[in-house]
């Protein structure tokens, strides 16, 4: 069986094998009936590189790092082992400040049409539903930005890794990895939405309850029963809201803000790593560096070394 590679090392090898025809966003088209992946290399430093999305627009870092200007004075750093989504009819605008001939700045893309959106969507509808307090599934992805999982990572090298590599399964490959991504995406919409929800008002549903009630006692343990009588329902109920809606049990939920909550708060540098675990409820730092790893597939050290 092939080892999937990583996404820097898939950049080397599509460099390799690609003759760059200019020196600043040189494209790569690798076609599919469903979803158009390309791949961007930028040898020279350059700015505000205009970057424009019919369909929905769908970015992955491979090598190097971009600052992206977005609307209202927007601007966020990018880089690798993080997405960034531009929605629909939208753009940006890119500096890159590291590239250079010998160290390129490489990003794959895959533009998803509105067609593919919807129709995972309907899926969601069907399947998946949301409690009717909080409305339907609705294919409108907004640009967003974030440090991915490892599980996204690992599908993104294997998407990348079947075309470099010209397998025989590619199409197939890229198929179901979309299908996953788009739903990756709505779950993420999904828990934004109903934060948003809980900030305006928590006692919308039950859910909301359940999700307001999580967020604001992040570092205390979770108490299902307790949560269930809260939202006034079934403990199997709440579980069933909770995996159709957010696609996870309520303690896989609070797990995952907490590691959020973590990114946000070393990224910003102003507390130490220790302080962040124990401020957000882990055991010990041991503890929180074990789950930091699993789920973003590198120590919270590691993260931190990224922006400090």
């Amino acid at each position: 069986m092939t080892t999937t590679k990583t996404l820097s090392t898939l950049a080397g090898m599509h460099r390799d094998n690609v003759a760059p025809g200019k020196l600043i966003e040189n494209r790569t088209v690798y076609a599919s009936d469903l979803a158009e992946l390309s791949v961007y290399d930028t040898y020279e430093s350059a700015k505000r590189v205009l970057l424009e999305a019919d369909e929905l627009l769908y970015c992955g870092m491979m090598t190097g790092r971009k600052i992206m200007h977005g609307k209202g004075g927007y601007s966020t750093e990018f880089l690798p082992h993080e997405s960034f989504v531009i929605a629909p009819n939208s753009f940006v605008e890119i500096d890159f400040p590291d590239a250079t001939q010998d160290t390129p700045t490489t990003c794959m893309t895959l533009e998803i049409p509105r067609e593919t959106l919807k129709k995972l969507t309907d899926q969601f509808n069907l399947q998946q539903a949301m409690p009717k307090e909080l409305g339907e599934w609705a294919p409108q992805v907004n640009q967003m930005h974030l440090a991915h999982t490892e599980a996204t990572q690992q599908l993104l090298e294997r998407i990348v890794h079947s075309f470099v590599c010209k397998e025989d399964d590619r199409d197939l490959v890229l198929t179901f990895g979309v299908n996953e991504l788009i739903a990756r995406m709505l779950r993420h919409e999904s828990r934004t939405f109903l934060l948003n929800c809980v900030s305006e008002d928590p006692t919308k549903s039950g859910l909301t309850q359940a999700v307001a009630h999580i967020e604001a006692n992040l570092a205390r343990p979770l108490d299902v029963d307790g949560l269930a009588r809260l939202a006034c329902m079934s403990r199997s109920k709440l579980y069933s809201q909770f995996r159709n809606t957010l696609g996870c049990s309520p303690v896989e939920f609070q797990q995952r803000r907490r590691l959020e909550k973590a990114c946000s708060m070393i990224r910003s540098g102003v507390q130490s790593i220790t302080a962040v675990s124990y401020d957000l409820g882990f055991s010990n730092p041991s503890h929180f560096s074990r789950r930091f790893h699993q789920m973003y597939g590198m120590t919270p050290r590691e993260f931190a070394a990224r922006f400090h």
